[in-house]
């Protein structure tokens, strides 16, 4: 066993014993951040239109601070992209974390000299948890790739700008510099494939031990290093065993995974984003994430079924209940206040509180009314490959409203089989029985002859790689919505599929 891995065992059993104190004691947890952002943010421009100084309770903060997204808050970023000063945090951010937005064009979120290190020390602290869990530290010693955006940043008025990813590996510590590919040059390759062939002759030759990344584009470098080399990719790394990832459910693409691997390898799930890295998995055999609650954000939950409504009850973290879908909203150290992430999320404990994603509040199909979320279509995925040893690449589900013919409406899934099922119909029953299992909404249409049973429509070999290239959103840190309550995604899909 080397020194590092010794190390790596001795500083993981101290950071959970950490993690354990502040997870013990959620509501005081919360309350001690609360009452310092409060407190840090009083003479800054925001805190002054809002009143901070007079803010005592989390009762005057609900008050005195509505929910709002990014196109609410745009006001005051733009005075900071201006060059301005002291607008939603003391002094200037030390990054914006430029992402593509919806109605605003590009959003710039902020990231400061307190908001940083929240970042680097959660993705750490996943990686310690799973250690102090399973004694395994061996993989410290090998090559790790982490396939992420350019690390090369822009500049404006005087504060550097970039994707999140790219702005992380300006932190990689120094004593995983070593381990860590691809090379500068290589992350710096903006077109995706290219980059993608670039990292498959960087790595095929190394100890691979540990590799991260959203699981569609891991999946298109595991994919081009079988092309390459004709191996699995076990085969090929023989030490890799452990994936890191996020922003993405892996479950539908497990089975297409580990038949590329060869076998099965642990893996660590994370919920970062721009706005903070909010939860990662901090326990092998528990369901969920464990929810950051001592890294200077304030969470607030408003149920999904009450968000449109006119004044939706705003709920603390003692407040909430396991099995609830809630939109999860932040306060933060990097300035964010009472903001709508457009996350849905699930509590699946809360001794002590771990979550699962299930969806964005945008995201949906609810022509009939039946609100479909991104977590029932994702489980009935899984349990339809599952039972029928079906391996997908990709998918998405679109609402088909005017079929023609005299049919009825019906929920259209474009699917990318990488292994197709033996009998696509017994196939497409599991999908719809185990969607009208989760959802009574989808139930009651599909009994009422409002809607008749979904359809497949296959996409071929790469047609998502096509539609994201199309869109210009290939690689890095894009993700396939699952589910739109329109036909855009499904009408670019429909030109793919005739070519």
């Amino acid at each position: 066993m080397s020194l590092k891995s010794i190390g790596a065992k001795l500083f993981a059993r101290y950071i959970r014993k950490k993690i354990d104190a502040w997870a013990s004691k959620p509501e005081a947890t919360q309350q001690k951040v609360f009452e310092k952002l409060i407190s840090q943010a009083g003479n800054t421009s925001f805190g002054r239109d809002h009143d901070f100084q007079s803010i005592k309770t989390y009762g005057d903060f609900a008050e005195k601070v509505p929910v709002r997204d990014y196109e609410e808050l745009k006001s005051w970023v733009d005075k900071m992209v201006a060059g301005e000063a002291d607008v939603l945090w003391p002094g200037k951010p030390l990054y914006y974390a430029k992402t593509s937005g919806t109605t605003s064009g590009a959003k710039y979120i902020p990231l400061t000299k307190e908001s940083m290190p929240t970042h680097i020390n959660a993705a750490r602290n996943a990686i310690l948890c799973y250690i102090a869990e399973t004694g395994n530290a061996s993989f410290v010693d090998g090559k790790m790739i982490f396939l992420q955006g350019s690390p090369e940043l822009d500049e404006k008025n005087g504060v550097k700008l970039g994707r999140l990813s790219g702005i992380v590996a300006h932190y990689v510590p120094s004593y995983l510099q070593k381990n860590r590919l691809p090379s500068w040059e290589t992350n710096c390759i903006e077109d995706w494939e290219t980059k993608v062939d670039a990292i498959v002759e960087e790595t095929r030759g190394e100890d691979m031990t540990v590799i991260s990344g959203i699981p569609s584009w891991v999946q298109m470098y595991f994919e081009r290093l079988q092309q390459k080399t004709g191996q699995k990719v076990g085969d090929l790394f023989k030490n890799f065993e452990l994936f890191i990832y996020g922003g993405v459910n892996y479950e539908p693409y497990r089975a297409k995974f580990e038949n590329l691997i060869g076998r099965k390898v642990d893996s660590i799930e994370l919920y970062p984003a721009s706005e903070g890295f909010f939860a990662f998995q901090d326990k092998q055999n528990e369901k969920g994430m464990l929810l950051q609650l001592d890294s200077g954000m304030f969470y607030e939950f408003i149920k999904t079924n009450e968000f449109f409504d006119e004044n939706p009850k705003r709920l603390t973290i003692g407040e909430v209940e396991t099995g609830v879908n809630y939109v999860m909203l932040i306060s933060s150290n990097a300035g964010l206040w009472a903001y709508n992430l457009g996350d849905t999320v699930q509590f699946t404990s809360t001794r002590p509180y771990r979550l699962i994603v299930s969806g964005r509040i945008k995201h949906f199909i609810s022509a009939f009314g039946e609100h479909v979320i991104a977590k029932e279509v994702e489980e009935a995925m899984q349990l339809a490959t599952t039972q029928t040893k079906a391996r997908i690449s990709e998918f998405t589900v679109a609402p088909q409203i005017t079929p023609g013919n005299d049919e009825l409406p019906y929920h259209e899934w474009f699917i990318e089989f990488e292994k197709e099922p033996e009998d696509v119909d017994a196939f497409r029953k599991i999908l719809d029985k185990s969607l009208q299992e989760q959802n009574s909404y989808y139930f009651d249409l599909i009994e009422g002859k409002i809607l008749q049973p979904l359809k497949i429509t296959r996409v071929p070999s790469n047609g998502f790689q096509k539609y994201m290239k199309s869109i210009g959103k290939l690689g890095g840190q894009n993700k396939l919505p699952r589910l739109a309550n329109d036909r855009k995604i499904a009408a670019v899909l429909e030109e793919i599929i005739k070519v």
